[in-house]
């Protein structure tokens, strides 16, 4: 079984102990970097049966069994569903004490964008038995690609970052490109909300890979590159059905190492989640970034857009 690391056995000033970091469930390749916590998003999904999971295992014990592998987890059924508060301690009694879960906003709050006095707090309320655990890791609030930097989208997220209180760390997700300038990094650090980084198909009006940390927190999302099926599909899951290939995953290590000289922690989560996908390139991910050497060279993002436009999936 993986060994799995308390917070404080990785503090910014303190060793790595143990064994070598690719036996361990929290990566930190180097004192000079952020902790990585590397994971799916979701976990209860039938098809993992005889991939992930055993072919028999009950839904019951999926959690428990996932949380003996990687150390977080997204929580994305609470955009679709306000959970009970008894369901979210349920889940926290099932994980170790130093596991992490990112929850999904409601999208009432992200998506519909009604009155946040009444969409936030019955959401927070649900949400709080895991936060009291100490297992919060934040909350993920992702946006619709309709959700634009000029439709008063600055004022918006100035209100939410208001109606959050100070214990619940947070990042936030854009799916459209305008939200690429200076203004809106510069107001991200200020509201201390985390910009979510992804992968995804290089398509127009994508945002590109980016390298971008506002907060002490810092994430990163692999959605996969299935170009044609991310506006087409007829059904949501077949948008991110890809497997991620050696090189792909490759050009990411010395991003995510540069993001991590600048983070205290580094979500990194992979959203590829059908037939398994997603677990497999996590562990994959887990074991490129454990050899990673912390002081390798690297290209920002912005860069990357204008030079490798050619990979399989992606557009000029």
């Amino acid at each position: 079984m993986p060994v799995r690391y308390s917070k404080d056995a990785l503090a910014p000033d303190g060793p790595l102990p143990g064994p070598p970091i690719a036996e361990v469930l929290i990566c930190r390749p180097s004192p000079e970097l952020s902790v990585f916590l590397i994971g799916t998003s979701g976990f209860s999904y039938d098809d993992w049966r005889g991939t992930f999971y055993p072919k028999a295992m009950l839904d019951k014990d999926m959690l428990g069994f996932y949380a003996e592998r990687f150390p977080m987890v997204e929580v994305n059924s609470t955009y679709y569903t306000v959970p009970s508060a008894d369901s979210m301690r349920a889940m926290a009694a099932k994980v170790p004490k130093d596991f992490e879960f990112v929850v999904k906003a409601h999208g009432s709050i992200t998506h519909e964008r009604g009155p946040l006095a009444k969409n936030l707090p019955p959401f927070l309320a649900a949400v709080a038995p895991i936060l009291e655990a100490g297992k919060l890791g934040c909350l993920l609030f992702q946006f619709p690609g309709s959700f634009h930097v000029d439709d008063d989208g600055l004022e918006y997220l100035s209100e939410l970052r208001e109606a959050l209180p100070p214990e619940w760390p947070a990042v936030v997700e854009f799916r459209h490109d305008s939200w690429l300038r200076d203004e809106v990094t510069d107001a991200l650090t200020h509201m201390d909300l985390g910009f979510v980084n992804c992968d995804m198909p290089r398509l127009r009006g994508l945002l590109p890979p980016t390298d971008i940390v506002t907060s002490a927190v810092s994430y990163v999302r692999f959605h996969g590159r299935k170009a044609d099926a991310w506006y087409g599909a007829e059904e949501a899951w077949q948008r991110y059905d890809y497997a991620y290939k050696d090189e792909e995953l490759v050009e990411w290590v010395p991003r995510l190492v540069d993001i991590g000289r600048r983070s205290r922690k580094t979500y990194v989560v992979f959203n590829n989640h059908p037939r398994g996908l997603s677990a497999e390139n996590a562990r994959e991910m887990r074991r490129k970034l454990a050899e990673a050497e912390p002081s390798m060279e690297f290209k920002t993002g912005l860069e990357l857009m204008r030079t490798q436009t050619t990979l399989d999936g992606f557009e000029k």
